[in-house]
């Protein structure tokens, strides 16, 4: 079950995110997106990643070697600290944790099945007209057929404002991942980054 916490709603709430996600809706491959909110002692955070930047496969995995893949890029995605190294004066550490696959399309597709079953128990149903429903379908999914990994983090830093930097050992874990867009919100406002495979430090003094 797809959990929300409370500052990631507040992340979204704002007019900087709000932006940003429009950019972002392209589904652009090597690129995801990284939203950090912080109060407090409470730092939240939420990555969406292409399915490709992380496996290397945007379709529904069957095989029993996707599964795995899957598995393993979910059980990374669970470990926070050693993707997104916070400075170590800061004190943080992981106080909840949501990582899982999401696949577009699935919903259409129950839809269809459902559909289907309704139009085989109709009186005087045309198989020509079904085909033709059949084939829009199979164009519709194809279409559809993007994958993305969502993860939601929630952590509690003893030192916030010592949280001067972020390294970003997400792109050594993953290999097809080449950019994320940051975007941070703080007491001090909101404030947008591109961070990349060749440059995989953010700079954070004074936003904490």
């Amino acid at each position: 079950m797809r959990q929300t916490f409370p500052l990631i709603i507040a992340l979204a709430a704002t007019p900087a995110f709000a932006q940003e996600a429009r950019q972002m809706d392209a589904h652009e491959h090597g690129t995801g997106r990284l939203n950090i909110a912080a109060e407090g002692n409470t730092v939240a955070m939420e990555l969406h990643a292409p399915g490709a930047d992380i496996v290397g496969f945007e379709y529904a995995p069957e095989s029993d070697a996707d599964q795995a893949k899957v598995a393993e890029a979910v059980e990374a995605l669970e470990a926070p600290l050693d993707l997104f190294v916070l400075s170590e004066a800061a004190g943080c550490r992981v106080t909840e944790t949501y990582a899982a696959l999401e696949l577009e399309g699935e919903d259409a597709h129950e839809d269809h099945e459902a559909h289907e079953e309704e139009h085989d128990h109709e009186e005087g149903h045309e198989s020509h007209d079904h085909e033709e429903d059949h084939d829009d379908h199979e164009v519709h999914a194809a279409e559809a057929g993007h994958s993305e990994f969502h993860a939601e983090y929630s952590l509690t830093c003893e030192n916030p404002s010592a949280l001067t930097g972020i390294e970003f050992a997400y792109f050594a874990q993953f290999e097809n991942a080449l950019e994320l867009e940051v975007q941070v919100v703080t007491a001090s406002g909101a404030h947008a980054f591109e961070v990349t495979r060749d440059a995989p430090l953010l700079a954070l003094e004074g936003l904490f």
